[in-house]
């Protein structure tokens, strides 16, 4: 490959072709000028701080306080891997919060444990609508 000039404002040869005429080509018509495109929002790589976790009211922490659970030895409601569930929930099934507890462990996506009388499997499957 070759590039050459010689008077680089009249002629320019590139690969042993002349390309023409860099002040005198008739055919270089610029068109129009280009449309301005709207920027794009800057946008940050960490977003501004976000409270995910819904403003709680005391009166919505008040059915803690009254839950049967609160008055029993938490390991019953989580149990090791392959444990059993049998006490927790007979505990849930009378308790008063019940459904108080289902709905903030729904809420906040609780993983572990037993919750409203549910384990983290039959929540899911609650969510999906299979229950």
């Amino acid at each position: 490959m070759s590039f050459e000039y010689g008077d680089f404002d009249r002629l320019v040869r590139f690969d042993n072709r002349f390309l023409g005429s860099v002040d005198s080509a008739p055919h270089a018509n610029p068109g129009p000028a280009p449309i301005e495109t709207p920027r794009r929002p800057q946008l940050s790589l960490v977003p501004d701080p976000v409270d995910v976790a819904p403003a709680l009211t005391p009166e919505d922490e008040l059915w803690q306080e009254r839950a049967l659970c609160a008055q029993t030895d938490p390991e019953a409601f989580f149990p090791e891997k392959g444990g059993s569930t049998r006490e927790a929930k007979r505990i849930c099934q009378g308790c008063e919060v019940r459904d108080a507890c289902l709905e903030y462990a729904l809420a906040h996506d609780e993983r572990f444990g037993i919750w409203g009388g549910l384990s983290e499997r039959e929540r899911r499957r609650l969510k999906r609508g299979i229950i």
